[in-house]
């Protein structure tokens, strides 16, 4: 009976030996994910900025001017 507890123990034992090295593995390629997605964040941003950065240089952004003095033509309903 003891030998029928010990190797239920082992188990026991080896089970959760192996879960605490798949969630070390996981854990591991969660974070090698987050470094990649925070790289390429930092790296989209960059382009961006730059992008806005050129489009401002090159074209100064214009203030667009009202006409307070709008007419809207009544159109003519055909019978």
């Amino acid at each position: 009976m003891t030998s029928e507890q010990d190797r239920k123990r082992a188990e026991r034992s080896f089970k959760q030996e192996e879960r605490i090295r798949d969630g070390r593995k996981a854990m591991a390629e969660y974070e090698v994910q987050a470094r990649a997605t925070r790289a390429k964040t930092e790296r989209l941003k960059v382009l961006r900025l730059a992008k806005e950065a050129q489009a401002q240089t090159e074209q100064p952004e214009e203030t667009p001017r009202s006409n307070g003095n709008k007419r809207r033509t009544a159109t003519r309903r055909e019978k």
